[in-house]
């Protein structure tokens, strides 16, 4: 992205939040030409947008209980086949 000298001034800070994600900045300034760039590139992972985890309104206890049972069921007839 280019920009002026003057809009560098005002958005100072949404610019920096720019680059931060990876985008490239330029400015000139008396006629020369300055590139800014983040130190490190972000990872993919940090670029991916944040999801809301939503759990049910039901007994987490009771939820791990019946998983754990299903679980173990499943291994004891594997172990069974042997």
């Amino acid at each position: 992205m280019k920009v002026t000298i003057t809009k560098l001034r005002q958005d100072l800070f949404r610019l920096a939040d720019e680059v931060r994600k990876g985008e490239p900045l330029e400015f000139s300034y008396k006629g020369m030409t300055f590139h800014v760039v983040p130190e490190a590139k972000p990872s993919k992972l940090a670029k991916l947008p944040r999801q809301t985890v939503v759990v049910p309104a039901t007994d987490l206890e009771a939820a791990n209980r019946a998983m754990f049972s299903e679980m173990q069921a499943e291994w004891e007839k594997d172990w069974a086949e042997l």
